[in-house]
């Protein structure tokens, strides 16, 4: 299974013309008295351990199990699927901050598409011509794998990767599959900024609107699953993946209030708590149901609740605290900042390495199938972290920079007062 998203496309807490993580920062300026206020590198380490989940993920999970060893690492790393699960919210509660602050702009739409192109657009179509396009021209690769995927490239072009896996009910774009969670996060751009305009006038309101999208998601996901819908359209389509956006956006607007700091960190413990309590009624449902897929779409809102405390701790936990250390530090910042090329690139690797079994063969070659999946590990993520680099210094920052000409302009504090 492919994942990852677009967190990974990075809004960042900081504005990219710097760096920011996976990409910039489209990052909103925050009133006074919000403890959101100014760049928060913790963000930044937020992006780099989603990116790093979802990297081990694939290139670990993958390992057709053939002894007890090999089973248990494909157990642990398979948890990195959830990395996407942390992109989504955080890429939620990047967005509808940015909405939030600038929604009095009257460029509030011009400014918000323009700069979500500049970011998202130039890497995601580059990569696409040279998939479509240089590859089928190099009569080497013509028949390969990859260069029959351009039978294929509409759904690609239009953000609907998504719709396809769904529709033919697996994984079936091999180097391109993982794009489903940008089609996601392109598919929310159309709807939820204007849900924002309409609704974020009066605070309550986006509130219970975000929380009542996030169950009804949730919901809907239990019963089309018991319904029958397979477990790759429950897990790709958009609508089934709101609840994790919209727990985002519930969390900027209320994060936003100047006396939220003290609740947020209460609510801490009892969202740790739930989530695991959640998963403990899904592992008795294990035993009263036939639906399996049902059970994991009741796991998947445990998670969600354990991925949101995450976040409220690393947003909120004291600068000198072990959390803040993690989440600040230069490893996984830097993961971060370059978290959407890593996203990107690296499913070329790995579904290369999975697709040729390419762990066995070295592994036979050296005597070691797990030193074979650690080499072939450490390799992909290497290549990919060089390939994200040279992309983001020398190809993204270039159209980064014209995003100076579509400056999203957030209200004055005494607008958002008593909303």
């Amino acid at each position: 299974m492919s994942t990852v998203p677009e967190a990974a496309i990075q809004i960042s807490s900081s504005d990219p013309t710097p760096p920011a993580a996976i990409p910039t920062v489209d990052s909103a300026k925050q009133r006074p008295g919000s403890i959101i206020s100014g760049h928060l590198p913790a963000l930044d380490g937020v992006r780099g351990l989603a990116i790093l989940a979802v990297l081990l993920f694939h290139f670990l999970a993958p390992t057709n199990p053939t002894g007890l060893a090999d089973r248990a690492i494909t157990w642990l790393f398979a948890y990195g699927a959830l990395g996407v699960d942390l992109f989504f919210i955080l890429s939620g509660f990047l967005i509808t901050g940015i909405l939030y602050d600038s929604r009095n702009d009257p460029a509030y739409f011009r400014n918000f598409y323009m700069r979500r192109v500049l970011r998202i657009f130039p890497l995601y179509y580059g990569v696409l011509i040279i998939v479509f396009f240089v590859v089928p021209a190099i009569p080497a690769l013509r028949d390969s794998e990859i260069g029959q995927l351009r039978s294929h490239q509409a759904w690609a072009w239009l953000y609907c990767v998504n719709i396809y896996l769904a529709i033919h009910n697996g994984w079936v774009l091999s180097y391109i599959e993982h794009f489903w969670s940008l089609a996601v996060e392109e598919q929310f751009y159309f709807v939820w900024p204007f849900m924002v305009w309409l609704l974020a006038a009066n605070r309550r309101v986006f509130l219970v609107f975000s929380l009542a999208t996030a169950l009804a998601s949730f919901g809907g996901r239990i019963v089309a699953s018991l319904m029958g819908v397979s477990s790759v359209a429950t897990t790709v389509l958009t609508p089934f993946e709101l609840d994790a956006l919209a727990i985002g956006g519930f969390l900027a607007v209320y994060l936003r209030d100047p006396h939220a700091a003290a609740g947020a960190r209460r609510a801490v413990l009892p969202l740790t708590l739930a989530g695991i309590a959640v998963m403990l009624v899904q592992f008795a449902l294990r035993h009263f149901t036939t639906s399996g897929n049902a059970v994991e779409s009741v796991r998947s809102g445990a998670f969600h609740l354990l991925l949101t405390a995450l976040l409220l701790k690393a947003l909120l936990a004291p600068p000198t605290s072990g959390w803040s250390r993690f989440f600040c530090s230069r490893p996984m910042v830097t993961l971060g900042k370059y978290s959407y090329g890593l996203y990107v690139y690296h499913h070329f690797f790995s579904h290369y390495f999975t697709a040729h079994a390419t762990d066995v063969a070295l592994g036979a070659l050296i005597g070691s199938r797990l030193a074979a999946l650690g080499i072939l590990a450490v390799g992909g993520i290497a290549a990919s972290m060089g390939i994200a680099w040279l992309s983001f210094e020398y190809f993204e920052k270039f159209f980064l920079q014209l995003k100076r000409f579509w400056h999203s302009q957030p209200q004055p504090a005494s607008l958002a007062r008593n909303r």
